[in-house]
């Protein structure tokens, strides 16, 4: 299951630079992850000062 981004996002970049699969990307402002590139590791939940990666239900 992937993850994605909620609104909670700041926009501070931690976790795009943490990504192993280069699955996220600055986009409008904030950031968004490829579901097609995320293999669910959780290193973006993990490096998140706000909790914004979220598993997708």
């Amino acid at each position: 299951m992937a993850y994605i981004i909620s609104d909670d996002c700041i926009a501070c970049g931690a976790c795009e630079s943490e990504c192993p699969t280069e699955a996220i990307k600055a986009a409008d402002g904030k950031y968004v992850i490829n579901e097609d590139l995320c293999v669910d590791c959780g290193t973006c939940a993990d490096t998140c000062p706000v909790g914004a990666p979220k598993q997708k239900d």
